[in-house]
């Protein structure tokens, strides 16, 4: 009988709508992060890194591209003949087929996989923060106390408590009370989507729930487990945690990874980032070109100047072309003489010669400000932009665009030019 003390459940089927065009054609774990990355690989080396074997990653949303990148989970040491890695999308069962409505509602349709491993304890993970957590270090906290659930919490400055679900503990960690997005927190703990269940525990609380519509972790299971008097502890962290939901948020998170003393190092040697590697030669800088405090990834050909920027895999980057403050992601091609300024351009991107993007003023995005802000320009995967021309700030470009799509030759800051039929 196969026996796993711990196995890890990767909810990965998000669509992290918030970053808008960089998710209309997959999953925001499967989007591009550090030049080489993807986000999934964090939570993923981080199992690998703990001696967590036997991953089910949860798919849903355009799981095609995350699909391939994890493919028998090689690159993570995770292609085992017991355990392994193993891709769960909802499936067609004999009796009511039915999406992933809710993070415990996806859980509930894997107990038969979870139970095929008769693990002691669930590892509940979210595919979509970039941090590194050793896993066992929280088991072990969750066996000494005596734990059926431990959360894991992490603490934030009291001012932002209320974005998130906050923990209520006593002196000795166990969970007193909890309260979701609270207006005024009686605590700054607050919740990073992170979970050990002892199995028989969580097993019971799906059962029990899953008759509820959209079953969720923190609205369903967590209370039922605190009001039948499991013990509930919070397993405090504090490392670096970040989530990379909104556009700000990952344009942030990709600019920390190249400051002088980088708060999240890639390069640590025993806490290693596992990814799939494409066979790519070494980078090229040309001469007379500038890379500055910048992360270049292999097969890219620098011809122009880079500062600050993240530039990905198999990226071209043309003479006189001056690229600051960016995200450039895999095989995009740049042409000459460009000026690109706190812009995130998707993978597969073709900017012909002269363009220029992150010009002038700050205006907010006039179809959706909350989503394209900060005076960044996003550029969706696949996009084309004509030869000369120039786009402001907040802007989104999505799909073949063409010289007859900017007027005058200029797409003004705050707006969205998305081409009919580019919105999957």
């Amino acid at each position: 009988m196969i026996k796993k003390e711990m196995i890890a459940m990767l909810l990965a089927g998000g669509q992290g709508s918030r970053l808008g065009v960089l998710t209309s054609r997959m999953a925001k774990p499967a989007v591009s992060f550090g030049g080489k990355y993807r986000i999934i690989d964090f939570p993923l080396s981080n199992c690998i890194n703990s001696g967590v074997d036997t991953v089910g990653v949860l798919t849903q949303y355009q799981p095609l591209r995350l699909n391939t990148h994890i493919g028998i989970g090689i690159p993570w040491d995770l292609d085992r003949n017991i355990g392994g890695v193993t891709v769960l999308p909802p499936y067609e069962k004999n009796v009511n087929s039915e999406w992933y409505t809710g993070t415990a509602n996806a859980i509930y349709q894997n107990l038969e996989y979870m139970e095929s491993f008769h693990p002691e304890y669930i590892l509940i993970l979210s595919g979509d923060h970039i941090y590194k957590m050793d896993y066992e270090v929280m088991l072990d906290f969750h066996k000494e106390k005596g734990a059926e659930v431990t959360i894991a919490v992490m603490p934030v400055p009291v001012e932002e408590a209320r974005r998130f679900g906050i923990m209520i503990t006593d002196k000795d960690r166990r969970i007193t009370d909890f309260e979701e997005k609270p207006e005024n927190p009686r605590s700054n703990l607050a919740s990073m989507g992170i979970y050990i269940f002892n199995w028989k525990t969580l097993k019971e609380a799906l059962l029990v729930n899953a008759h509820l519509p959209g079953l969720d972790f923190g609205k369903h299971v967590i209370p039922y487990c605190h009001g039948k008097g499991s013990p509930l502890y919070a397993y405090e962290f504090n490392g670096y945690w970040k989530d990379v939901g909104t556009l700000s948020s990952y344009w942030e998170a990709n600019m920390e990874l190249i400051d002088i003393v980088p708060e999240f190092n890639l390069y640590e040697e025993y806490w290693k980032i596992f990814t799939k590697s494409e066979i790519l030669p070494p980078q090229y800088i040309a001469a007379g070109s500038v890379a500055e405090r910048s992360i270049i990834g292999e097969g890219s050909e620098i011809y122009g100047q880079v500062y600050n920027s993240v530039i990905g895999c198999g990226v071209s980057v043309g003479r006189d072309t001056v690229i600051r403050d960016s995200i450039i992601m895999n095989n995009t091609q740049i042409g000459q003489g460009c000026q690109i300024t706190k812009a995130i351009v998707a993978e597969n991107v073709q900017i012909a010669d002269h363009v220029r993007l992150g010009e002038g003023e700050e205006v907010p995005n006039e179809t959706e400000p909350h989503i394209y802000s900060g005076g960044l320009v996003t550029v969706g995967e696949l996009s084309k932009i004509p030869e000369g021309v120039t786009a402001g700030k907040n802007t989104c470009i999505f799909g073949a665009t063409v010289k007859e799509d900017y007027p005058n030759g200029y797409l003004a800051g705050g707006k969205t030019l998305i081409k009919a039929g580019e919105e999957q």
